[in-house]
């Protein structure tokens, strides 16, 4: 009697842990299921939000961001040697100077402007030539001369830039004494004012108007 009542419990016991395994691969399978249910037929799990397919970008903004670039890059050099053209009039050094115009005259001719539209081109060709213009005579003329070409050339290279932009952060400072006392503007890379119109005389005489 006493091993039929002992036979019985572990049936049951037997019972018990069968159901409990059942109860919990029945819930994996159902887990599992839903799961399945919640990707795509091409694989993409949309139950955690739903991603773009790959090269499916927005062709526009990657067009819009690499013309930007272009542009920008097309300004690099003609900023580098306006600004060695800066700091040569600053320390009063007019050989620099003309030698650095020599390379920005050639960076501006090289100016490629078939990337802007019909008007940008037209408005970029003016600039150019008028800057070029300035170039070459600061490569061929004394100090003083060579800071009156740059009242000039400072205003088409911040009109170039408006319209082709900059990668470099420049600073657009202005002298009040520069061009007979008319003032003028010049571009600058550090925000500390190194006046190139007024040189060692007065080398921090003038104040930043904006960042560009």
């Amino acid at each position: 009697m006493k091993l039929l009542k002992l036979s019985i419990s572990m049936l049951a016991l037997l019972l018990f842990s069968f159901t409990t395994i059942s109860c919990a691969d029945g819930k994996k399978s159902e887990d599992v299921k839903k799961e399945a249910e919640a990707k795509s037929d091409d694989g993409h799990d949309h139950a955690h939000g739903e991603e773009a397919p790959a090269g499916e970008m927005d062709h526009s903004k990657m067009e819009s961001s690499g013309m930007k670039m272009e542009k920008s890059a097309n300004t690099a050099m003609i900023i580098t040697h306006y600004l060695q053209l800066k700091d040569a009039l600053v320390v009063d050094d007019a050989k620099k100077a003309a030698k650095v115009s020599g390379n920005l005259f050639k960076a501006l001719n090289a100016f490629d402007i078939s990337g802007f539209t019909a008007d940008e081109q037209k408005e970029l060709k003016d600039i150019i030539e008028d800057a070029a213009e300035h170039a070459e005579h600061i490569e061929g003329s004394p100090i003083d001369h060579q800071r009156e070409h740059l009242v000039i050339l400072s205003v088409d290279v911040v009109d170039l830039i408006a319209i082709a932009g900059s990668d470099t952060k420049l600073y657009q400072d202005h002298c009040p004494m520069a061009n007979d006392n008319k003032g003028a503007i010049w571009l600058s890379a550090n925000k500390e004012i190194q006046n190139p119109y007024m040189g060692a005389k007065m080398p921090t005489c003038g104040s930043v108007q904006k960042e560009i």
